[in-house]
């Protein structure tokens, strides 16, 4: 079934039909009766249909919306998309009043609602998944505030610092991620329905009515603007491809504290792989394909981009392809938040100690204290690492007579600063990699989860 044929002598051509007939858009079937629940009422409040007609469209969208709950719902191979496949089947629900059901309404703004119903939706979902994640790594976070563990710069032992402040890191960025989708959803909850094909209608619609009924906030100030513009789902995009490059942090993370050589943490046997050829092997394929999944969302997003950089305005059948990339994006996400949930809720940490070197600046932190200027102590302390190194000795094998050849300002009770775990006791800045700094960090961020629940 085709929503245009009037003014056509021939049926669409087969190769036509198979290029420009897509059925991806069939998964926006509920959001899409539910945008059309909402022009019924708008529709019955102007006046235009009546009472009875009125309940009659909303009794047969309501059996529609249904079939879709229940998986029951028929598309056809005439169904030219998702619009046509519901005017078709509520015709064959109620009879020739579900052809009042297109009155005011275009294709155009109609999948605009759509997929801003989608989308919204959609950002709800993924905002919740999100903090489900921080609130797995403020757990563990917690459980870990007192473990000592190198961080790393260039990927070179750095700071010492609380593992838990390690896990709190990203656990900060989810949040942050999660606050991008709602921020995106008060732009998407935007509605269309009124704007037509392009330039409004005759007919008094009312798009205010629509929106109450969608519960949104706000409804569409220009007709052309509504049914042309994409760059809500390229918001939505950015913020799918956003999270995912930052899973890929963590999941890169966690493949190098899985290998041998780091020996930070195992993972449970049942979330990972095995090796047809090795049979010694556990592999955090999880975390590796979350890592490549990035890429795909990467290019995902650029696609949403390159598709709208040509576009004059109104409408233009390109659009038909933003949703192959919108679903893609929200499919990677929403699996990989979910997967490597489960990966990060199952660790096992057990790191090494770090280097004693990690603690240098504390060294050169302590002349500061007696008024040496940062850069002379940063070079006498690097040069005792030098020496040290030359000789095979780690910055915790340093003797007093060590810091007194050096210079007379530092003191026997300096070398208590080499050892990580005195080092990291003493860190006091705030957001800092201190145990006391990760207790306060989780409290917070439990405090962000819950405040986001009664939003």
């Amino acid at each position: 079934m085709t929503l245009w044929g009037g003014r056509f002598e021939s049926a669409p051509d087969e190769v036509l039909w198979r290029y420009t007939v897509d059925g991806v858009d069939r998964r926006l079937l509920p959001w899409d009766v539910r945008g059309s629940l909402a022009h019924v009422t708008m529709l019955a409040r102007v006046g235009i249909l009546d009472e009875a007609e009125s309940a009659t469209l909303t009794e047969g969208l309501r059996r529609i919306a249904a079939e879709a709950s229940e998986g029951t719902f028929e598309f056809r191979d005439s169904d030219e998309d998702v619009h046509s496949a519901v005017e078709r089947r509520l015709v064959e629900l109620v009879g020739p009043v579900g052809g009042k059901l297109h009155t005011g309404r275009s294709r155009n703004d109609q999948i605009a609602l759509d997929l801003r119903l989608y989308l919204a939706d959609a950002c709800v979902a993924r905002a919740a998944q999100l903090r489900t994640l921080a609130g797995v790594l403020a757990e563990l976070a917690e459980r870990h505030a007192d473990d000592v563990v190198p961080s790393y710069t260039h990927l070179q032992q750095a700071q010492a610092i609380s593992l838990g402040h390690h896990l709190a890191a990203h656990a900060w960025w989810a949040l942050r991620n999660a606050d991008r989708f709602e921020d995106a959803r008060r732009r998407i909850a935007v509605s269309p329905l009124g704007a037509s094909a392009s330039g409004g209608s005759s007919l008094p619609l009312d798009p205010a009515v629509t929106v109450d009924e969608l519960g949104w906030n706000s409804h569409f100030d220009n007709s052309l603007d509504a049914v042309a513009a994409r760059d809500f789902a390229s918001e939505f995009g950015f913020c799918c491809a956003q999270a995912m490059v930052d899973l890929s942090r963590l999941a890169e993370e966690l493949i190098l504290w899985a290998t041998t050589e780091f020996g930070w943490v195992t993972f449970a046997d049942a979330l990972t792989t095995g090796s047809s050829a090795l049979p010694h092997k556990k592999n955090p394929d999880i975390a590796e394909l979350a890592r490549g999944r990035a890429a795909g969302a990467i290019g995902a997003l650029t696609a949403l981009l390159a598709l709208q950089k040509g576009l004059p305005l109104a409408y233009n059948r390109d659009l038909q392809e933003d949703k192959v990339h919108v679903f893609a994006l929200d499919d990677s996400l929403g699996g990989t938040l979910e997967a490597l949930t489960a990966l990060v809720g199952s660790a096992e940490f057990h790191p090494p100690a770090p280097s004693s070197f990690t603690t240098a600046l504390d060294l050169a932190e302590a002349l500061v204290e007696r008024g040496v200027p940062f850069r002379e102590a940063h070079r006498l302390v690097g040069r005792l690492v030098a020496r040290l190194v030359a000789d095979g000795r780690q910055l915790s094998d340093a003797t007093p007579a060590d810091l007194e050849a050096l210079d007379a300002r530092f003191r026997p009770e300096d070398l208590e600063l080499t050892d990580p775990e005195v080092s990291v006791r003493r860190r006091r800045s705030p957001g800092g990699g201190g145990p006391d700094s990760v207790r306060a960090q989780v409290a917070a961020i439990r405090q962000a989860i819950e405040g986001s629940a009664d939003r």
